[in-house]
């Protein structure tokens, strides 16, 4: 019997909100040579939320606290202690900095060394990063821990018998690697999620993402393994963030080979281009025979979005989410990004709600 003929028929959905994600508010980042306010703010889970009430999606709750070596299931144990300890490594370069979010300035790239960690924390911070626009906060490693805990308490629910959950968190998390940070993400929920599946005991798990940009971090967790398929519907990286992973030849790698999918678009796609992308990576998780689903929910494919280019509107949503209801999967729903933030609740809730009337 399949893992996933056990779900129980049950038409609300639970959200699980990172109830502390306001201690992570990065001050200002580094965009093409200036510093300017940042475009992930607090602003933006919090509409969200307030939708998923007024709208009455399902219970609100707030994710339990976990060990935090949960984590290393999908992320290095160094990386970990760098996170856990990098705010208070960094004020102790110089009580100033207190005052100031930390912002990586070199990395270890063109032929340098990656494999030694020096013990100045500047170059460690550049280490574990891939780009200067991610600021590091005194909040952050609470805010990306209990974001992940929204996930695993997500991947759980739907382990259990619900037919879908949402982790309403940030900061978001497909960018993150198992030991690098960018693009505002830290760690990585959607990938702790689908590996929390595959513990439950889904033998095979598909994660798709939908965000405009590249789930580069996720990509590359999962490379080289075959009980996870990975598919992104994405800027093509010839002109998107993140530009150096994404592209259509990457088919993942050992045991891993032809279980990634990157179907990436040009700036200005619209609906009815972007939805044929959808329906090609639903077919090959459908051939993959997937047992349960994470879908990355990135907004920022908006056509009101200010730092990316597709051009979908906020009626098109609905059925994106009854597409992806058809897909028949238990669902887990991890928010990423999307910065029109006056839009983005609606966005959202429009896929949720879609999604609740065609599995209902």
């Amino acid at each position: 019997m399949k893992w996933r003929s056990r779900i129980a028929d049950r038409p609300r959905m639970k959200t699980f909100h990172n109830h502390l994600h306001h201690v992570h508010q990065g001050r200002q980042e580094m965009f093409r040579g200036q510093m300017v306010p940042c475009f992930e703010v607090p602003a933006r889970l919090d509409q969200v939320l307030a939708r998923v009430r007024k709208q009455a999606l399902g219970p609100v709750l707030e994710a339990p606290p976990r060990d935090p070596q949960a984590l290393a299931a999908v992320h290095s144990p160094a990386y970990l202690q760098f996170l856990a300890g990098a705010w208070a490594e960094w004020v102790a370069m110089d009580p100033a900095n207190a005052g100031r979010d930390a912002l990586p300035s070199v990395w270890p790239n063109q032929g340098l060394r990656s494999d030694v960690l020096p013990g100045n924390f500047a170059a460690r911070l550049g280490r574990h990063a891939f780009d200067s626009g991610s600021p590091l906060t005194a909040g952050t490693w609470q805010a990306a821990c209990q974001g992940a805990w929204c996930a695993l308490a997500a991947a759980d629910t739907v382990a259990t018998g619900d037919r879908a959950a949402f982790a309403l968190s940030r900061p978001p998390g497909h960018h993150a690697g198992a030991d690098f940070f960018g693009g505002y993400c830290f760690l990585n929920n959607a990938a702790l999620a689908a590996d929390a599946l595959r513990r439950h005991g889904c033998a095979r798990v598909a994660v798709l993402d939908i965000d405009y940009h590249h789930g580069n971090g996720t990509q590359a967790i999962f490379y080289d393994r075959s009980d996870v398929f990975f598919a992104s519907i994405h800027g093509d990286p010839h002109t998107e963030y993140p530009f150096f992973l994404g592209y259509l030849d990457e088919l993942g790698t050992g045991p891993g080979e032809g279980f990634n999918l990157n179907l990436p678009l040009p700036r200005g796609t619209g609906y009815v281009r972007w939805r044929e992308a959808l329906q090609l990576a639903l077919q090959r998780i459908a051939a993959f025979d997937a047992d349960a689903l994470v879908v990355s929910l990135g907004l920022d494919t908006f056509e009101g979005d200010p730092i990316s280019g597709f051009r979908l509107a906020s009626t098109d949503y609905p059925q994106v989410g009854e597409d992806l209801a058809r897909a028949g999967l238990p669902t887990v729903f991890v928010f990423e990004g999307g910065y029109a933030v006056d839009a983005l609740a609606v966005n959202a809730v429009n896929v949720l709600e879609g999604f609740a009337q065609k599995a209902g």
